[in-house]
């Protein structure tokens, strides 16, 4: 069982704006609770006992609003000084997160389980003698909040390819994943994105996908956020 993660909380939210003028991100309610609340009970479901969230834009008041949840057990890696991007963060974070693989979900999205918990089914497909990371795709079809052309193309053994150049991929990255900690072997200092690695990982075929069979959203936007609140 994974018992550590992270939850990717440092963004600015600013095609969000006016709502993330007052408030961070994930502290934006959909249906009643907020978006980070929503990631950290996949989380509890999911077995992890130990989880980081880094802050950056009104970091003191997420952490404020977080400050009273019991489970999973909190770090958080203040990234207020310099906005780290999702691979920084992640680097800045191993510290807490051990040697071993962990989850790693973006705060800004949103999914429901289908049958069986998104997360479960990462860690019964993970294979740490294969993979480097694992990463929970959507269909684009199917993905609300979203128009762009696709991340990615899974071979048949779940390898996965980035889309051609100018061309489209029929998954997008949702979000969530599990990854091990040697993907950071020799990666930038500072500010940098996870797609980094994952190209690395793929020139060296062990960034794999696992394709979501529930419902997903992405809450970029005022427009996406109105769709969510509707469907929940």
């Amino acid at each position: 069982m994974l018992t550590r993660g992270m939850v990717l909380a440092a963004g600015l939210g600013l095609r969000l704006r006016p709502i993330t003028d007052r408030m961070p991100k994930p502290m934006v309610p959909v249906g009643g609770r907020t978006l980070i609340d929503r990631a950290l009970d996949h989380f509890e479901r999911a077995g992890v006992e130990t989880c980081v969230v880094n802050l950056h834009y009104k970091g003191d008041m997420l952490r404020r609003h977080l400050e009273g949840r019991a489970r999973p057990a909190l770090i958080f890696s203040d990234e207020t000084g310099e906005l780290l991007e999702t691979g920084g963060g992640v680097k800045k974070a191993l510290p807490h997160l051990g040697h071993g693989p962990v989850f790693v979900a973006n705060a800004d999205v949103l999914w429901l389980d289908g049958k069986d918990p998104a997360m479960g089914r990462l860690a019964a497909a993970w294979d740490g003698e294969r993979m480097d990371s694992l990463l929970l795709l959507m269909e684009c079809r199917r993905a609300h909040g979203y128009d762009g052309d696709g991340d990615f193309l899974p071979d048949p053994d779940g390898r996965l390819r980035r889309r051609p150049s100018g061309g489209t991929a029929p998954y997008l990255f949702a979000g969530v994943q599990i990854l091990h900690p040697r993907l950071f072997e020799g990666s930038p200092e500072g500010r940098f994105s996870l797609n980094v690695l994952f190209d690395r990982a793929i020139a060296s075929g062990r960034l794999f996908g696992l394709i979501h069979d529930g419902e997903w959203y992405h809450v970029g936007t005022p427009e996406s956020l109105a769709e969510a609140e509707r469907d929940l």
